[in-house]
């Protein structure tokens, strides 16, 4: 294939990965991550808490040919998940979800979409092999994000781009196709610390560094033990995920807001802590239906509604 062709049929995945409903789209080379030790000397540290899947496939994440021999290339994509909040209902004790977590399980529709673009791929490039993901697979994809120019990885670890901001899902499709790559993204984030200063755990310990077993959203989805005292009183009145790093960010004041209707609220952002508390196995499974807060089990819902009653806090 000609470095004509290649660029060109490089233009015509992102186009249709546009296409297909992704915001925004580009092509990062399959080489090892730059931050393997960097990454090794995290785990042994113990900043991935009760994570443990991160340590079991964790050579696979630093190197994609052991995930996918084929891979040459990365096709990175993001899709928008900014959403108005819907009105919150009066709660006595207001526990309140993650914005990512309103709308449908963004792991089905991401998957979707990223198999229409994997078979256009193979369809338009007879032999081409692809392999589609997403964050349940064994992938450094923030890394991948940033090299591929989706946005850079801010002070607070999440990709940001200039236009959309923070609040988008990642997705990638490796291939054994050689294609042209983008420009990886600028950091922005400058001199800016709102993100550091705002974390009501000191999860972000340095700029660009976060310890993941005081982070909130993991306290409220992974850790799956009860939390210490001295974190589960700085909770506020989050039950599922957090988003204060990401709504103090200055790159978010314009985001604008997702059209697709898989993103969009299907369910209350704040609930009442002792609803949960009340709640059955069959009221459980009711709440979580298509949602991505079925990760947490129905004693760690409740555990944490129990967080927030305690953390004198909720209003």
């Amino acid at each position: 294939m000609s470095v004509t062709d290649r660029h060109q049929l490089a233009a015509a995945i992102k186009q249709k990965a546009r296409e297909t409903g992704f915001d925004l789209a580009g092509i990062a080379s399959a080489e090892p991550s730059r931050y393997a030790d960097y990454y090794r000397d995290w785990l042994a540290a113990g900043r991935a808490g009760e994570m443990h899947y991160m340590h079991d496939r964790a050579e696979e994440r630093l190197d994609p040919s052991k995930y996918f021999p084929e891979a040459r290339s990365v096709v990175c994509v993001a899709l928008n998940y900014h959403v108005p909040l819907p009105p919150v209902e009066s709660a006595e004790h207001p526990a309140r979800f993650a914005r990512y977590a309103l709308g449908n399980d963004y792991h089905d529709h991401l998957k979707n979409r990223l198999e229409l673009l994997a078979d256009w791929i193979r369809t338009t490039v007879p032999g081409a092999k692809t392999c589609r993901g997403v964050d349940t697979v064994p992938v450094l994809e923030r890394e991948f994000a940033a090299r591929a120019g989706i946005g850079w990885v801010g002070k607070n670890t999440c990709v940001i781009d200039e236009r959309i901001g923070s609040w988008i899902f990642l997705g990638e499709i490796f291939t054994s196709l050689d294609l042209p790559y983008d420009e990886p993204a600028v950091d922005r984030c400058g001199t800016c610390t709102r993100c550091i200063d705002a974390c009501p755990t000191q999860a972000i310990t340095n700029p660009y560094q976060l310890d993941a077993s005081r982070c909130i959203s993991y306290l409220t989805i992974e850790h799956k033990s009860e939390i210490a005292p001295e974190l589960s009183e700085k909770m506020g009145d989050w039950v599922f995920g957090c988003d204060v790093c990401q709504e103090v960010c200055p790159w978010n004041r314009k985001a604008p807001f997702a059209l697709l209707d898989d993103v969009q609220p299907k369910r209350s952002a704040v609930i009442d802590a002792n609803e949960i508390l009340g709640w059955s196995q069959e009221q459980y499974w009711e709440a979580t239906r298509r949602s991505s807060t079925r990760r947490v089990k129905l004693q760690q819902f409740q555990r944490n509604a129990r967080m927030v009653l305690s953390s004198g806090k909720s209003k």
